[in-house]
C-alpha cells in the first residue's frame, strides 16, 4: 500500500483567533461573575476565589475591577501563546 503524502493531518489552531476567542470568553466570564456578586451579594458562590487567579484583586472597587479585567486578558493571551504553538508543533510533528 502506497503512502499518501497528501493525507490531511490534524487541524492546527490559529493562535491569534484562539487568543481573541479565549479573551472574549474569560473577560465575559469575569464581568459576569462581578455582576453576579453585585446583584446577589448573599449568594453562596465565593467570588473571592478570583483573588487566587488574579493577584491584587479584591471585591470590589473600580481600581481592582479594572485590574482583574486586565489580568483576565493577560492570562488569556498567556494560555493562547503557550498552548497554541505547542499544540500546533505536536500536531504537525505526528504527521
Amino acid at each position: 500500500m502506497a503512502h499518501d503524502a497528501r493525507r490531511p493531518g490534524p487541524a492546527l489552531i490559529p493562535v491569534f483567533a484562539f487568543g481573541f476567542a479565549l479573551s472574549l470568553f474569560l473577560v465575559f466570564s469575569y464581568v459576569l461573575c462581578v455582576i453576579g456578586h453585585l446583584l446577589f451579594p448573599g449568594c453562596l458562590i465565593n467570588h473571592s476565589a478570583l483573588a487566587i487567579f488574579l493577584p491584587g484583586f479584591e471585591l470590589l472597587s473600580w481600581r481592582t475591577f479594572f485590574l482583574g479585567f486586565g489580568e483576565s486578558f493577560a492570562w488569556d493571551w498567556y494560555v493562547a501563546l503557550v498552548f497554541g504553538p505547542l499544540y500546533n508543533f505536536l500536531a504537525s510533528w505526528r504527521r
